[in-house]
């Protein structure tokens, strides 16, 4: 009982001293996991700034755009400005709505599939910056457990070799190897479980900005199909 009450006092369990106490290869991977998880907070905190920014853009743009202000204003206004969301749409539609009209544009189907494909292209590129970085929080959240569970592995069987050199099974001499080893564990969950939750909510926030921003693209492709008719038809009515 006193050799056992001596070996426990001789090791300390401190989380510290457990990283300290730890081999090579389970402090490697410890480290690449405090690593994985500070990026985690790190892209948190951009991404819900990020989407707090995007939604306060598209309540002012939809606030703007509904106003009744015409859309030569409104495009005259955003044209040299750097735009995201609805007024990059908006402005890549104004664009080839004006290149194609300065060219004598005759084909309403034809305009139409351009301007739809300038929206398209610039609504697949917002929507790519919304998820950008969000495979890093699905890698973590997948691979981190794995990882940790890899170091407590092979820190158990560090442990089992020092117990085999030793000729010890004394709890006190068996328990800080256990711990030191599924330390790695406990550091892989603490990366992976803010990683998943994070990567639900912001997989689901950038849909829901995407959808909000695909559904004013339809809208106005429908506003500028309506008008691209008017302007065709002008010049047919005037010359009958």
């Amino acid at each position: 009982m006193e050799q056992v009450g001596l070996a426990a006092a001789t090791h300390d369990v401190s989380l510290w001293s457990l990283f300290m106490q730890a081999g090579f290869v389970v402090k490697l991977v410890m480290l690449g996991l405090i690593a994985a998880s500070v990026w985690t907070w790190a892209i948190v905190v951009d991404k819900t700034l990020n989407y707090g920014r995007v939604r306060r853009q598209l309540d002012s743009f939809e606030q703007v755009f509904w106003s009744g202000q015409s859309l030569e204003e409104l495009y005259r206004t955003l044209a040299d400005r750097q735009t995201a969301g609805m007024g990059a749409i908006f402005v890549s539609a104004m664009r080839e709505w004006k290149k194609s009209f300065e060219r004598g544009a005759r084909s309403p189907i034809g305009l139409q599939m351009r301007i739809d494909r300038a929206m398209d292209v610039t609504l697949a590129r917002e929507s790519e910056s919304l998820e950008a970085r969000l495979g890093s929080l699905a890698t973590i959240g997948s691979a981190a457990p794995f990882i940790g569970l890899f170091g407590t592995v092979v820190g158990i069987m560090t442990s089992f070799q020092a117990i085999a050199g030793s000729k010890s099974t004394n709890l006190a001499v068996v328990a800080p190897g256990i711990a030191e080893a599924l330390l790695a564990t406990a550091i892989g969950l603490l990366a992976a479980i803010p990683a998943v939750i994070a990567y639900n909510k912001f997989s689901a926030d950038a849909g829901k900005l995407s959808a909000r921003m695909e559904a004013f693209a339809d809208e106005f492709s429908a506003i500028l199909s309506r008008q691209i008719d008017e302007k065709l038809q002008s010049p047919r009515q005037a010359a009958q």
